[in-house]
């Protein structure tokens, strides 16, 4: 039967590119400072921007920790933003992970290696207010490591500034379905290993964000090569693609 297939194929996969097996829940469309994943443990969720959101999402998705991205639109002040009409809003990447695994300060790291933070209102080609950088926080705690992690960013080059901006966050409006995991979607023999999900499952998937991340080429080096081969590997062992019967 197809669906007995598809269970056991995508089941499979995911055990095998999986490095850590934590699963979400959908994250609503405001702001919750308490989330948990389907076994009940805590994670956390962060929201950065950083330029175009479908490169910023791959960017964090392969992280050891990181449970599921979803890219969006934050920092504005309109209601319900869309992508051709996004008022003030800048795109961006939220991100929920377990803190066990991965923090706030790693998250920061990340964030001011992926990007030019001293380019204004843009990223590379991509000009525009859109296009800024910001720093979204919850609290105190996340406002000061933020704030310590762009001193240390300017010490690193007196000549030009820092534009990054460092915002409380007040809502996340989750951007449409086209625009989610849109670098994996560029790749249809991913998808089609992954059992061609529906557009939910695709969005809450942990697979999905790190073989979106994967799909662009943003995995860490190591974690790269780990997919490359164990995609190999499914393949000359004859893992069956799926097909209608």
């Amino acid at each position: 039967m197809v669906l007995s297939k598809r269970y056991l194929f995508f089941s499979v996969l995911h055990l095998l590119l999986l490095t850590d097996t934590a699963l979400c829940i959908r994250f609503p469309d405001r702001v919750s400072t308490s989330i948990n994943d389907e076994l009940g443990r805590p994670l956390k969720a962060a929201v950065f921007a950083l330029g175009s959101f479908w490169r910023s999402e791959a960017v964090f998705g392969c992280l050891n920790g990181v449970v599921r991205t979803t890219v969006g639109y934050a920092g504005g002040s309109k209601t319900n933003p869309e992508f051709r009409n996004l008022g003030d809003h800048a795109e961006s990447v939220q991100v929920e992970y377990d803190p066990r695994v991965i923090n706030f300060r790693q998250l920061l790291e990340v964030f001011w290696t992926s990007h030019d933070c001293r380019q204004v209102f843009g990223q590379g080609p991509d000009v525009g207010n859109q296009y800024r950088s910001i720093i979204f926080t919850n609290g105190t705690e996340e406002s000061r490591l933020a704030a310590h992690s762009k001193e240390r960013e300017q010490m690193k080059s007196k000549s030009s500034i820092v534009t990054t901006q460092i915002q409380q966050l007040v809502a996340f409006y989750p951007a449409e379905p086209e625009h989610q995991k849109f670098e994996l979607k560029r790749n249809p023999f991913l998808i089609h290993l992954m059992g061609n999900l529906p557009q939910e499952e695709l969005e809450k998937s942990n697979l999905a964000a790190k073989l979106n991340s994967y799909a662009a080429e943003l995995c860490p080096p190591r974690i790269q090569k780990q997919i490359d081969a164990k995609i190999k590997d499914i393949i000359r062992k004859g893992w069956p693609i799926l097909r209608d019967e």
